[in-house]
């Protein structure tokens, strides 16, 4: 029996977890999601049936948008239970170097640390003229502090990944695919039938084959847990730095964190006053 959950609904099929995430009004990461993600993780870790996890969302409109602002203390103590530490980044590190196989399905906009999850899982597909990813941070004076900057870097080299996490602007499925962010972009009405299909033919492959493919390529391409930490300590310094509280504010007044107010968040983002 899995769960109780409050921000998501979880179905088993053979091998697979498809963990659809519901936490209304536009799926902000705050203790409940990742109260839950904890607990998700721990249960399949415990059972050995348990091979894959698709994550989706029910939001057509909203794959994760990105931290709830207002609630980082209390996502940081959720995160503590699974890695150890209050570090939403070490939390996401746990998951990419669990024995899971994760696929992140995402068919809405996914930003920030919505962004950070989905890199921290092993494979992403994106649904061709629904998708966008973005990065907010830097409007705000902040880094990505749970990830995003060890992944994108390994992902798209340098000059694109500062572009990424510099610029605070859009990305869609299509350009994601071409720098790397995702593993590949297809139609949206494709899309569903792809990754559980790839989710159930990886489930149906030997645990231990999967699992020391995972750890090879992790001892390559997987950040060690140092640089999370220090990302994570980065952002926090720079949440609580003169000015950030400031343009934040101005941001949460002009819709940031409402579901009307992201639909068009990179053009809001870049009218920001300076401070």
């Amino acid at each position: 029996m899995l769960g109780p959950f409050q921000t998501m609904s979880v179905r088993g099929e053979g091998g697979v977890l498809f963990a659809n995430i519901a936490a209304p009004p536009l799926n902000l990461i705050g203790p409940e999601l990742v109260g839950d993600l904890v607990t998700l993780i721990q249960q399949a870790e415990a059972d050995d049936a348990v091979c894959v996890i698709v994550f989706k969302s029910a939001d057509p409109d909203y794959f994760i948008a990105h931290v709830d602002v207002n609630r980082v203390a209390g996502y940081r103590e959720s995160a503590a239970k699974l890695a150890g530490e209050p570090s939403l980044g070490l939390l996401f590190r746990y998951l990419s170097a669990s024995r899971l196989v994760t696929i992140a399905q995402i068919e809405g906009r996914t930003g920030g640390a919505g962004s950070e999850f989905v890199l921290a899982c092993d494979m992403r597909f994106a649904a061709r003229g629904r998708a966008i990813f973005r990065h907010m941070e830097p409007a705000f004076g902040w880094i990505e502090g749970a990830g995003g900057v060890q992944h994108l870097t390994r992902l798209m080299g340098r000059g694109r990944a500062l572009e990424v996490l510099m610029s605070g602007q859009d990305y869609d499925a299509d350009l994601a695919e071409r720098y790397g962010w995702v593993n590949r972009a297809l139609p949206a009405d494709e899309l569903d039938s792809f990754v559980s299909d790839l989710a159930h033919r990886l489930a149906r492959f030997p645990r231990v084959g999967l699992a020391s493919i995972k750890t090879r390529v992790n001892d390559i391409a997987l950040a060690p847990a140092d640089d999370f930490r220090k990302d994570s300590t980065t952002f926090l310094e720079n949440f609580r730095a003169p000015g950030s509280k400031e343009r934040l504010d101005g941001a949460l007044k002009r819709g940031f964190q409402t579901r009307e107010g992201e639909m068009e968040l990179a053009i809001m983002l870049g009218d920001l006053p300076q401070s």
